[in-house]
């Protein structure tokens, strides 16, 4: 799939959650940065996407920022959500990781703002919480929205299979590079930075039993989005 149909069938599930989020009952509201750690995760495809809008918007300068801010404890996945659905379907335990929101806010945030709100990748939209984080200190989350989370992280990620995942710094600075964005461009990129993993298409959905009628129309809507996903294993 080339890069810039790739980028429209974000665009279309960034559209989807968006809109879904829009019927649940949350408390997260314009300036809440609460949930904005450094520990945010993100395919290549959306550090691409966001590069891309830093560029336009004439900001590529608050990259600075983490490059200074690089040498700092965050989170650095091992496995992606695509090989972790694998490892559940064969009844094996998931590597341990390590992840500490006392690590320190996302280093982007200005005034409690966040300057990529309109391209912010999923793994920003999916912080959500029916109740104030400030006032119980943790995220409020009903089971069903996990489980939509759960979906979506796992259709991103498919659309960016033999893509790279990783730390919003890490992601961020290995496509701050313009021969990097040009070798992801071009399907030519082989490896990436030791920090990163390896993305994997979709071999089966982490849906439990409780949620599999519920989250049907959820999946209707993204097969709708018309692109031939292969499930094949």
């Amino acid at each position: 799939m080339e890069l810039k149909t790739r980028l429209s069938v974000l665009d279309q599930i960034y559209k989807i959650y968006d809109g879904i989020v829009e019927n649940w009952d949350i408390a997260c509201r314009q300036y809440c940065s609460e949930c904005c750690t450094r520990n945010v995760i993100l395919t290549g495809l959306e550090g691409y996407k966001i590069i891309a809008y830093l560029i336009s918007h004439g900001i590529s300068g608050r990259l600075r920022v983490l490059e200074a801010e690089s040498d700092k404890k965050r989170f650095q996945p091992r496995i992606t959500t695509n090989a972790l659905a694998v490892l559940c379907m064969k009844g094996e335990e998931p590597p341990e990781e390590e992840n500490e929101s006392s690590w320190g806010n996302c280093p982007f945030l200005q005034n409690n703002e966040c300057p990529i709100y309109p391209v912010r990748p999923f793994g920003c939209r999916c912080f959500i919480s029916k109740q104030k984080c400030a006032e119980t200190g943790y995220a409020d989350v009903e089971p069903f929205m996990f489980a939509v989370n759960t979906v979506f992280l796992q259709y991103i990620e498919h659309i960016d299979a033999g893509g790279y995942s990783g730390n919003f710094t890490d992601v961020m600075l290995f496509m701050a590079s313009e021969e990097n964005r040009q070798s992801y461009s071009d399907g030519t990129l082989r490896h990436a930075c030791k920090n990163l993993i390896l993305n994997h298409p979709i071999r089966t959905l982490l849906v439990f039993p409780e949620h599999k009628e519920r989250i049907e129309p959820v999946l209707k809507q993204l097969a709708d989005i018309k692109i031939p996903w292969d499930f094949g294993s």
